[in-house]
Formats: C-alpha cells, structure tokens, sequence
C-alpha cells in the first residue's frame, strides 16, 4: 500500500520497530486529519494494533509553529494528572527518519464530536453529561500544579493576552494574504481592553469538543488531543476559546466544526457557571476572551490560507473561501467588543 504524503513508509516502519516494544511492520498509515494543526495518522501494526503519529504539516511553516516535540513533552507531563491525554510511547527528534520530528502516542477509541453530524453518537442526555464533562476536565487542567508535573518553566507566566496579541499580530503580517481593517481594529480594542490575569495556569490553546475523543458510552471526554498552542497563562482564555464553539442562534460562529447547532447541549450561561462553581474564577468578561478567541482563530486561518495557497496557487475558489471565513472571525470578534 502505498503511504499518504508526509510518511516515508519504510523508515519509519524501521524506527518505530526499534523504539516501541512490540511493533511489528509493516504498518498502514491513514491521515486523519491535516491543513489546519499538525497532520495526524494512524498507524496500524501487523498485528492490528493502532498507533497515532503527529508530525508537522507540509511546506513553509511560521516560526514556533507546529513543534510536535513540544506538544509530545507537555502531553507526557500530564499522564500522571486526572487529565485524561493518550498515552505517549516515543518521540523522534531526527528529520532524517520522516524529514521532520514526529510524535507517537497511544490510540483512543471514541469520537471526536465535531459537527452536528457527529453530534448523533449522543443522545440528549448524553449531549449534556459530555458537555458537563467537557467543562470538567478544563477545570481540572486549570487546576495541575505546575511544579508537580514539571511544567512551571513552560513559559513566562503573567501577561499572556498581551503577549499573544503581540504573537498573533507578528503572524498576521507574516502570513497574511491581503489586508484586512477588521483584524487590526479587533487588535487595537483587545491591546486597549485587556482584563487583569488573576492566575497563571496550563493553558491548552484550542480547548473544544473538535480537540477531544469522546466516549460515547461513559459520555466523558477520554482524551483531550492537540496540544501544539499550549503554555502557560489566564486560564479564561481557554474558557473563551471553547465558549466560542458553543452555538448562539443570534450569533453563529463562521465555522463548521461546533456540534451544538445540532440541539440538546447546555446553553453556555450554565456551562461558564459550572466552570465558576469549580474553579471560584469571575467569567464576568467572558465576552473579551470569546472576541481574543475569535480574533486569534481569524489569524491562525489565514496562516492555513497562505501555506495553501503557496502549494496550490490555482486553487483561487480555496483561498476565496478561507479569506471569507477569516473576515466573518473578525466581525464576530468586533460584535464582542462593541460597548
């Protein structure tokens, strides 16, 4: 069989038959997912057994992007936490085995509930118990010591809204297929407005149902996944990062990868009040961390656009299509931020 683009079958069956116990090639590699985070196979063994290899995407990456290494190391950290993360098995640093760094972890079996297609592996109750769950398991990453785990010296600790508005601005003008008023606007009222950071914390970085395996027979999230954006800093930044996703008919997000428009999920007032009943955190400005969430997503896209738009330059109905997406990310943040 012949291997998806980014696997070079042969050494990397050779490197995992070294490095993990009992891995027995030839393995089948089937992307799972790819473009917008690191491209995610699975890699299923002679025996049958299943395995998931991350490595970065393909072509001209911006700089601190997509350090799979990194992501490797913080989810190793967290095995011994209540987290639930799949398990790590090995971490390879040579680009001369695949021709960049991949990580490999343990398969979780569930699903990743990201559409309201996929929402259907639940039923109503269901729906409410992961969406509770959900929350949980956020509140419990908020709560990891950060000494305990080894994380402590992550990143700085304190001012983490400014320090990513000064990140995702940099990236912007790097990646940024056109000009765009409203990112800059969005910008200037997040650097003007930012909320005082009570505590610092691990901060995952893209915390929703689209970045977790869900169980649907325990209705409990079994693994949370993607861990590439993740430091430390204000924990409601996450919150408002997964308060984004959670569908509001007078407010719909401009993506397709939230399953709550398909009905029976909690409505988020009570999720941000489970959040604070757990936590004793004010979500009194939950407002401000959807808009820095919805602003930083807008410049993360466009990342994706312009690496997309360098493989594949006649692709223009592609690019029209994302560039859609990253301005209506925008006008939502500014609905956010409007007095």
């Amino acid at each position: 069989m012949i291997a998806p683009e980014g696997i070079d079958a042969p050494r990397v069956d050779a490197w995992l038959a070294a490095h993990i116990a009992g891995g027995a090639p030839p393995l089948r590699y089937d992307l799972i997912t790819g473009g917008r985070s690191n491209l995610t196979y699975r890699a299923t063994d002679a025996r049958g057994r299943a395995l998931v290899l991350r490595r970065p995407p393909l072509g001209k990456l911006l700089a601190t992007a997509h350090d799979v290494a990194r992501e490797w190391r913080i989810v190793a950290a967290l095995q011994a936490t209540g987290v639930p993360v799949p398990g790590t098995l090995a971490l390879c640093e040579d680009d001369a085995v695949n021709g960049a760094p991949f990580a490999v972890t343990a398969f979780v079996e569930g699903v990743v509930v990201d559409t309201p297609e996929r929402a259907a592996v639940l039923d109503r109750d269901g729906r409410r118990e992961a969406s509770f769950h959900l929350v949980d398991v956020l509140a419990d990453l908020h709560a990891v010591d950060l000494d305990a785990v080894g994380l402590s010296a992550l990143s700085r600790h304190e001012g983490y809204v400014e320090r990513q508005i000064r990140r995702w601005s940099a990236q912007w003008d790097g990646s940024k297929t056109r000009e765009l008023a409203a990112i800059d606007e969005v910008a200037t009222r997040l650097a003007a407005g930012i909320p005082e950071q009570r505590r610092a914390t691990i901060v995952h970085g893209d915390y929703r149902f689209g970045n977790c395996i869900v169980d649907p027979a325990t209705r409990r999230v079994a693994a949370v996944l993607d861990w590439e954006l993740c430091t430390l800093g204000d924990p409601m930044a996450d919150l408002g990062h997964m308060a984004i996703y959670w569908h509001a008919p007078s407010r719909p997000l401009p993506m397709t990868n939230d399953p709550t428009p398909a009905g029976g999920f909690p409505a988020l007032d009570d999720l941000l009040a489970r959040y604070a009943a757990r936590t004793g955190a004010d979500v009194s400005r939950i407002a401000y961390y959807r808009a820095f969430a919805a602003w930083r997503l807008a410049v993360i896209a466009e990342g994706v656009a312009a690496r997309h738009l360098a493989r594949h330059p006649e692709d223009t109905a592609a690019l029209a299509a994302s560039q859609a997406a990253v301005a209506g990310l925008a006008d939502y943040a500014l609905a956010l931020l409007a007095p």
